[in-house]
C-alpha cells in the first residue's frame, strides 16, 4: 500500500507512533465518539496502544492527512477489511473545526482513485450509521451508492459500494 500521498493542498503520510497525540484527539471529538464508537483512548498510553494496534494489523491502514502548507493534521481516511464485510471498507474522519473545506472528499478521492487500481480492492465498501448525514453526502459526492443495511451487533449500518 502507497505510504505517501499528496493532493493539491493536503499530504497524506501512513499513520505512525508518531501520530498518537493526533489520534488520542481525534478519538475523542463528538463527530468520532457519535458516529464511530468510543474507543477508550484517553492517555498517552492507550494512545500508543491503539495506535500499535493499528500498525500491527495487516488489513488496517490509516492515512494521516495534513495541510500542506501550514502542516497541520486535521484528520484520517482509513482502510480495512472488517470481519463483517466482503470488500474493504474506506473510511474518514476529521476534527471538527476542518470539517466543510472539502479536505475530506479531496483526501478520500485520491485514497480511492489508488485502491481502485488493484482488483483485489474492487469493490470499495463504506458504512455509516443512517443519521450521519454528512458522511452520507461525502459517500454519494465520492461516486459510492447505498447497497443495503445491515445489523452489526446493536447497530444498524448502511453499506455502501462503488460497484
Amino acid at each position: 500500500m502507497q505510504t505517501n500521498i499528496s493532493t493539491g493542498r493536503l499530504l497524506l503520510n501512513i499513520l505512525s507512533i508518531e501520530d498518537h497525540e493526533f489520534i488520542r484527539q481525534l478519538v475523542n471529538t463528538k463527530g468520532w465518539l457519535e458516529f464511530i464508537g468510543d474507543r477508550n483512548v484517553h492517555s498517552e498510553k492507550e494512545a500508543i496502544e491503539y495506535v500499535n494496534k493499528i500498525l500491527n494489523s495487516p488489513n488496517i491502514y490509516y492515512w494521516v492527512v495534513t495541510i500542506k502548507e501550514t502542516k497541520t493534521p486535521v484528520g484520517i481516511i482509513s482502510f480495512l477489511k472488517r470481519d463483517y464485510l466482503e470488500h474493504f471498507d474506506i473510511g474518514f474522519a476529521f476534527l471538527p473545526e476542518f470539517t466543510g473545506n472539502g479536505y475530506a472528499y479531496e483526501a478520500a478521492k485520491e485514497v480511492l482513485s489508488l485502491v481502485r487500481t488493484n482488483p483485489l480492492y474492487n469493490p470499495v465498501l463504506a458504512t455509516t450509521i443512517p443519521t450521519n448525514t454528512s458522511s452520507i453526502k461525502l459517500l454519494i459526492k465520492l461516486g459510492l451508492h447505498f447497497e443495503k443495511q445491515m445489523a452489526v451487533g446493536q447497530q444498524q449500518l448502511d453499506i455502501y459500494t462503488t460497484s
